[in-house]
């Protein structure tokens, strides 16, 4: 045809034989056969295709063409493949989330992904969850991990929560580290995790690839893509409580998702409402932050770089011994204590709640909002879509960390610090009119942890970033000129 189509090799799918019968042109089953096009003296071979081919708004398609070429110039081209697919899967463990979302992740892995994972010769080994934990229980006591190359979800990130916690708990165990020791340093996971999106909210997708498409994560997955990610242990004195990877919120957000909890059958609506219901009740909590800064590293929270692909992170992860460095501490009256570990970034808010968090640096961004009035604290709201710089207001601390620790100032005791979450849901009405709720003791004493979505059962608590303790596949969010030169999409 005269086109010009060049792809790099790492991002060819595949490549099928045609076969030729009565003059015009047959798509073999895929068994290579060996098909031959005599011209003259000339053996020449036809064969198809199948590449990655970059769309608008950071998504990627499976394309194709057909080409006709010697048998030499051919065998060259399935080296080339051959040596290219050293890192991709070939056996994936599949776990699908049947309930999660709207529902539609059986059939978005049947439809979108399944063909592309069978054009691509990978096999997989698929199990629909059927209760909240399967995939985690089943990751930690009965998969057999050696017999794949990586772990997929196909869900939001309530089940990517399953599965790094199935994970990382597996891998610790089988090393010898007690996860219950905030300690301990962990070990890092060998086997990669894929991510396709088919919930309500599939926030670690959007922040590591750019968009929450199932058919662009899957073509990430085949190609072989790694993006190492941090990931924060929480613990609650000697106790593990859960991990995180993109959001611990106290205050707002937390109340926000205890709220929501109880409304689960008005859908994605609850966050919505629950989020005015909270911002007009305009609870606040006192207590005490200690952190240790993260010192050795490059980029602050407040800086205008962003994580981007090719860069695993540009401030790269370098560990730096947590005895070198000084623990700070901060009192005082907070509506919002949020730890963002990635940029937290979705389709509502394109920027996140922490612009410049990196992926891979080993840090988390941790945000303090103060007291301050409603109109305010609606600004800090806001700022989260339409400003450069979310945190250039009085009220607002930012600090990039290794380690933080918070102590509500009413605990006296260990056992004060586990939530009775039924008495908290009760006094947290929507009929607060007084200015200092403390005085009048019509607000309550604590708030929740949201940790990725999930609410924690004690309010002190001890968190520790673990740098580059996962793998995904993807490669960051690339830059979007690679995605809006269009008149030439095939770079190869």
């Amino acid at each position: 045809s005269g086109v010009c189509h060049s792809v790099p090799v790492s991002e060819i799918i595949s490549v099928r034989e045609e076969e030729e019968e009565n003059g015009s042109r047959q798509r073999d089953d895929g068994s290579w056969k060996k098909i031959r096009e005599r011209e003259g003296k000339d053996c020449r071979q036809a064969f198809t295709v199948l590449y990655v081919e970059r769309c608008r708004q950071h998504r990627w398609r499976c394309a194709e063409v057909t080409f006709t070429c010697s048998d030499e110039a051919f065998l060259l081209l399935l080296l080339l493949l051959f040596v290219s697919t050293a890192s991709r899967p070939k056996h994936l463990l599949v776990y699908i989330n049947p309930y999660g979302g709207k529902r539609q992740g059986k059939r978005i892995y049947e439809q979108k992904v399944a063909p592309l994972f069978t054009q691509a010769g990978i096999s997989t080994s698929v199990i629909v969850t059927e209760y909240a934990n399967h995939a985690r229980d089943h990751l930690k006591m009965e998969a057999e991990l050696k017999k794949f190359d990586g772990v997929v979800c196909v869900g939001g990130d309530g089940m990517f929560s399953e599965i790094i916690h199935g994970l990382i708990w597996r891998t610790q165990i089988d090393c010898g580290v007690d996860p219950n020791s905030p300690e301990e340093a962990l070990s890092p996971c060998s086997l990669r995790i894929g991510i396709i999106p088919a919930g309500s909210t599939d926030c670690i997708c959007f922040a590591s690839v750019g968009t929450n498409d199932p058919v662009t994560s899957a073509l990430h997955i085949i190609v072989g893509d790694s993006q190492p990610l941090d990931v924060c242990s929480v613990h609650h004195n000697n106790m593990f409580l859960r991990y995180s990877v993109s959001l611990l919120g106290y205050g707002f957000y937390g109340d926000v998702l205890s709220d929501s909890e109880r409304k689960r059958w008005m859908g994605p609506a609850r966050y919505d409402f629950s989020g005015l219901k909270m911002f007009l009740t305009h609870h606040y909590y006192e207590g005490t932050v200690s952190y240790l800064p993260a010192k050795g590293i490059i980029g602050t929270p407040r800086d205008a770089t962003r994580c981007r692909s090719g860069q695993i992170c540009l401030f790269s992860f370098v560990f730096h011994p947590e005895s070198s460095g000084e623990w700070r501490t901060i009192r005082g009256k907070f509506l919002a204590i949020n730890a963002a570990s990635m940029s937290c970034a979705c389709p509502r808010s394109p920027k996140g709640l922490s612009p410049a968090a990196h992926l891979a640096d080993g840090t988390t961004d941790l945000i303090l909002v103060r007291k301050c009035s409603r109109f305010n604290f609606l600004r800090h709201l806001l700022r989260h879509t339409s400003k450069d710089d979310q945190f250039d207001l009085t009220f607002i601390e930012v600090h990039r960390v290794r380690r933080f620790r918070f102590m509500p100032r009413h605990c006296q005791s260990d056992s004060d610090l586990e939530l009775d979450l039924h008495e908290n849901s009760k006094r947290q009405i929507f009929s607060q009119i007084c200015k200092d709720h403390p005085a009048c003791g019509c607000a309550p004493a604590y708030s929740s942890w949201n940790c990725d979505g999930e609410i924690l059962t004690h309010t002190g608590i001890d968190v520790r970033v673990h740098g580059q303790l996962i793998k995904l596949f993807a490669r960051g969010i690339e830059e979007l000129p690679v995605f809006e030169d269009l008149s030439n999409p095939c770079a190869i």
